[in-house]
């Protein structure tokens, strides 16, 4: 294809992808802008064409990869720092505290039902929690290690259940 057929089908192709720059965009301006662009790059890199190819697709993923580097670009550029004139946050001489009691009455809740697991669950399962392996704990009780999981494996579903439950 001469460079004459190539700008006359970039050209044709102009008046189909204004709709899609548009749905892109969300803004007329930027939709020409946009589309203008993409026609100069698809001229420009002719070379990169490969004759056979289906053109339309082409242009529109040359027209989507601008799209998504110029959002990209405008997004971190939109990064900013916030300056404040009053910095006397920094120069606090007190240390923040923070109001934990929620999160320790939750935690109460959990310990007390973990404190009712039922049958041999509950020994394993506390030292799995306190970061004990697997193959450690089962030394310890001289049990399989099979046994070990199944066992965390049950207690972990009855707390579920009964979390749940509770909760409910």
């Amino acid at each position: 294809m001469n460079t004459e057929e190539f700008n006359s089908k970039v050209t044709t192709l102009s008046f189909s992808m204004k709709p899609f720059a548009l749905t892109l965009t969300r803004n007329i301006e930027d939709a020409q802008d946009l589309l203008q662009e993409t026609i100069y790059r698809a001229l420009i890199n002719q070379k990169l064409f490969s004759e056979g190819t289906n053109m339309k697709a082409w242009v529109y993923t040359i027209m989507k990869n601008l799209f998504i580097n110029d959002y990209r670009r405008k997004k971190q550029r939109n990064t900013f720092l916030e300056v404040r004139e009053d910095l006397s946050f920094i120069k606090g001489k007190g240390a923040t505290t923070v109001n934990e009691g929620e999160s320790n009455m939750a935690m109460a809740n959990i310990m007390e039902k973990v404190d009712k697991l039922t049958g041999n669950s509950r020994l394993p399962f506390m030292m799995h929690y306190n970061g004990f392996k697997y193959n450690e704990i089962a030394e310890h009780l001289n049990v399989p290690i099979g046994t070990v999981k199944s066992r965390i494996h049950l207690a972990r579903k009855e707390l579920r259940t009964t979390l749940t439950e509770s909760h409910a």
